[in-house]
């Protein structure tokens, strides 16, 4: 269950670092309230999930599942570069997340 809730709180960090864009530098107020939301659920979610999980294995985790949903969702929305290195260094980012929930059985 732990690792479910890990999962939940890396889309709500994807969700808060996307959120970031859209406040436009805290200026909009309703992407502003939803990032903060984002924000402290993501964290709330992190200190539950890491009641049970390594700190190690839940933060990398955590922050993979943010950059790698960041970075397709950046390139989605903000038409950011996809070139080939990028897009495997991506691949790579998720294999470590895979790797390290593998390794914790």
């Amino acid at each position: 269950m732990n690792w479910f809730i890990l999962f939940i709180a890396g889309l709500f960090e994807i969700a808060w670092a996307i959120g970031l864009k859209y406040s436009d530098g805290f200026t909009r107020f309703w992407p502003t309230l939803g990032t903060l939301f984002a924000l402290i659920t993501s964290f709330v979610l992190l200190g539950i999930a890491m009641k049970s999980l390594p700190v190690g294995t839940a933060y990398a985790v955590w922050v993979g599942i943010g950059a790698v949903g960041t970075a397709v969702l950046g390139i989605i929305l903000f038409q950011e570069p996809s070139e080939p290195l990028r897009l495997a260094s991506l691949c790579l980012i998720l294999a470590g997340i895979v790797g390290l929930r593998l390794t914790h059985a």
